[in-house]
């Protein structure tokens, strides 16, 4: 029997025969047209006020703190969220399958082995995407990160049509254009040039498009909902992830961390775990109810308020007219997307 009233919203792959268009179903829309749901829009907004949080508790830790260890960093937040899943699906808040019905034997294996080894693909881009991300988030200054960052659009359109053959409509191209040049204007004068700061950003981008093109791919076919996406990246990942940075001598540069039993930094290291868990969530909903490229365009439209918080909290840009209009041109363009995607262009 399918859940068909969780506690938490989560996103089952479509069963045959459904009907959600046509605004009685859960999925309706949010007006007769729209190519997005309300369901979508609200995991659209979700998704952008997490991610604003958490680059900027990351940020905290590993710059204001000088925490030395992103790969840990990645670690406390992988085994949180899937401390926190194992807790609510033992308690049958969650489920994590289209087909849970929360039996004793479904809350013994959570997963079957072969559901969780088709997720393998699904998982390695996740730990290339969560270690790129976390190492980019160090190299460069926040308002900088952010709009190089917006490049991730073009690599994620290119990944998509390479793995599922998605195409997209001369209005959707055109306002990615509208990004891309907005983030060569932003970044055409910084002063803080950092040559391998901006390589690691570019290779969490093309990180980003791979998972998120493989989320889209695996949610559909897995049988998986967004809790069980997360499940199985974290029993995968944790493990490798573990044994990592014990090799890389991580764990004992923690361990001997001055600030590691500062209340501030514990502070900011809780919040972090706590954000990444529904950042997480929320990327696998907003991805698999919308799109891949919606989930990017969503980041870029969360820059805004990432950018406005990073010159107040952390600095490191100084004012520039170049890389204002760059800022303009990319919301612009994040607005053109979401206006086209909404009125089902």
């Amino acid at each position: 029997m399918r859940n068909t009233n969780p506690v938490l919203p989560v996103s089952d792959p479509p069963l045959s025969g459904e009907d959600d268009i046509d605004g009685k179903g859960v999925d309706d829309r949010l007006f007769k047209g729209s190519a997005m749901t309300k369901r979508g829009a609200y995991a659209a907004l979700s998704y952008m006020a997490c991610a604003v949080m958490l680059v900027l508790f990351n940020k905290a830790a590993l710059s204001s703190y000088e925490f030395p260890c992103v790969n840990v960093i990645t670690l406390f937040q992988m085994v949180s969220s899937s401390l926190f899943l194992y807790a609510l699906r033992r308690r049958r808040i969650i489920s994590f399958t289209a087909a849970d019905s929360f039996s004793i034997d479904n809350a013994s294996t959570f997963v079957p082995l072969k559901t969780l080894l088709h997720t393998l693909p699904l998982a390695i881009s996740y730990l290339l995407y969560m270690l790129a991300s976390m190492a980019s988030v160090r190299g460069v200054n926040v308002p900088m990160y952010t709009t190089l960052r917006r490049t991730t659009v073009a690599f994620t359109m290119v990944i998509e049509y390479m793995l599922t053959g998605q195409r997209y409509t001369r209005s959707i191209i055109g306002s990615v254009g509208v990004i891309i040049l907005g983030a060569l204007f932003a970044g055409a004068r910084d002063l803080s040039f950092d040559f391998y700061g901006y390589g690691v950003v570019f290779l969490a981008n093309i990180a980003t498009a791979v998972y998120l093109a493989t989320i889209a791919r695996t949610g559909k076919s897995s049988g998986l909902n967004s809790f069980g996406l997360m499940w199985c990246n974290g029993i995968i990942c944790g493990p490798i992830l573990m044994i990592w940075t014990f090799i890389c001598g991580d764990l004992e540069k923690t361990i001997n961390f001055p600030h590691l039993l500062s209340p501030g930094f514990m502070v900011v290291l809780l919040c972090s775990c706590v954000l990444a868990f529904f950042l997480n969530y929320s990327i696998f909903l907003n991805t698999t109810l919308n799109s891949a490229l919606t989930q990017t365009i969503c980041g870029n439209m969360k820059d805004l308020f990432t950018v406005g918080l990073g010159w107040m909290v952390f600095g490191g840009l100084p004012f520039d007219l170049m890389n204002v209009i760059g800022q303009i041109l990319g919301f612009f363009g994040s607005g053109l997307y979401a206006y086209y995607k909404i009125i089902g262009r």
